[in-house]
């Protein structure tokens, strides 16, 4: 199958072991994308993966930490987690994304043990 709709994928929590993230995951041999919210509030906490991250706002806004950096980003804006670099996520208001992971051992967004 070459074409997908991201709203007809299964919607699930997409790491809930330290994300609110949820959505629709397109899986491929390499990589993995997701199309997915978070409700104003909510995000993830400190964290980092094996898995080099690019995620980019579709809608809403995002305030993001690496260390001592922090950024707000907004439509059309993104940024690079490198693999193994801890950040955090929280969304100032409503807010989708789409997140980009290479796929590490097998694993892309879904953690081994959920």
């Amino acid at each position: 199958m070459y074409f997908y709709n991201f709203k007809e994928l299964p919607q699930e929590f997409v790491t809930s072991k330290y994300s609110t993230a949820f959505g629709g995951l397109l899986t491929g041999e390499t990589i993995e994308v997701g199309l997915l919210h978070f409700k104003a509030g909510e995000g993830a906490v400190p964290h980092a993966h094996p898995q080099e991250q690019v995620m980019y706002v579709v809608s809403g806004k995002l305030r993001v930490r690496f260390g001592e950096e922090i950024a707000e980003l907004g439509p059309g804006q993104a940024f690079n987690a490198p693999p193994m670099v801890e950040h955090q996520v929280i969304a100032i208001e409503d807010t989708e994304v789409l997140s980009c992971k290479n796929i590490v051992g097998g694993t892309g967004h879904r953690l081994p043990t959920e």
